[in-house]
């Protein structure tokens, strides 16, 4: 995903089709240098900067003007493409208050379809921070990513301290009447815990979320999922994404909550995991590896200007 596909893209949409030119090019390009794709798996969007030719030393402020959804592009996280010597691409992962994440599935899936394109293939590595993820076209504009596999150690969460991950001593309300409570654990690349519940629609997502990522049992904060359990092969789910609060999905989110229900026997190990922007097929290899599979989208192609960037040349 070169700056000129995107280029190509964005010149294609402002193009005057009855005249043959663009009536913006010249109050518009001297400003717009940094191009951008907008993408999105199932509503978690993304906004993905290619910095495999170009440095992009993103400081926090900018990562997070970029990812504003008031007065800047806006999404749920910043992807950055970075040379690698280990696969196709490196994979960084911004998230709005400008840190870094380890993982994020929809991303991953976002990307592999670009560099698919890019190199005419249907197999990429994409390397995160997390490790080596391996992405496939699945065919019907569907796209598998191997997540890895699932750690379920405390201290590969991590947890504060020692204790059993399918049982986490964690509660939101009162012992007699707990609003939440007893999450398993799970890390895909970022730490999860999953809480089962009767109807996820019931729970006020926006109100114990954050409470619940930043409770101290989780040293490096959490994704917060609320699962209902339909059948043996289907999973209903909403998802708290740390610091991007609610999202239409999170691609790690629905592995963390396959892998515990299989782990409680709750279902299998395979279910369509579906979340508020659609459904995604998870499986829970016998090796350990959890696999992935959905769509992607494009929304489209802009550049950042100048202003927006904070005057950065890098």
């Amino acid at each position: 995903m070169g700056a000129s596909q995107v280029e190509s893209a964005l010149n294609g949409a402002i193009v005057d089709k009855s005249h043959g030119h663009s009536p913006y090019q010249h109050h518009i390009t001297p400003f717009m240098t940094y191009p951008f794709i907008k993408m999105h798996g199932l509503g978690n969007d993304f906004v993905v900067l290619d910095a495999r030719k170009r440095d992009l030393n993103l400081s926090l402020s900018q990562a997070r003007s970029i990812a504003d959804r008031r007065t800047g592009v806006g999404c749920d996280q910043l992807i950055v493409l970075e040379p690698s010597d280990n696969a196709d691409v490196f994979m960084r992962i911004r998230n709005p208050d400008g840190g870094e994440a380890e993982a994020c599935g929809n991303a991953t899936r976002c990307v592999a379809s670009q560099l698919m394109a890019e190199n005419c293939s249907d197999r990429v590595v994409i390397e995160t921070v997390a490790g080596l993820l391996e992405a496939t076209d699945a065919g019907h504009g569907l796209y598998s990513v191997d997540m890895g596999p699932a750690n379920l150690d405390w201290d590969q969460i991590p947890l504060a301290r020692d204790m059993d991950t399918l049982h986490v001593e964690v509660q939101v309300g009162p012992d007699s009447a707990p609003v939440l409570a007893d999450p398993v654990a799970v890390n895909i690349g970022n730490p999860h815990a999953v809480f089962f519940v009767d109807n996820v629609d019931a729970v006020d997502l926006a109100t114990v979320g954050p409470m619940l990522e930043h409770h101290p049992v989780f040293p490096e904060r959490a994704n917060i999922s609320i699962a209902q359990i339909i059948s043996n092969g289907a999973i209903r789910m909403r998802v708290w994404e740390r610091t991007a609060g609610i999202t239409r999905a999170c691609g790690s989110a629905a592995c963390a909550v396959l892998v515990a229900a299989a782990r409680r026997g709750l279902t299998g190990r395979g279910a369509e995991v579906t979340l508020d922007g659609g459904t995604l097929k998870i499986a829970w290899r016998e090796d350990g590896h959890v696999m992935m599979t959905g769509p992607v989208a494009t929304s489209f192609a802009g550049n950042l200007s100048e202003e927006l960037m904070g005057g950065t040349t890098a």
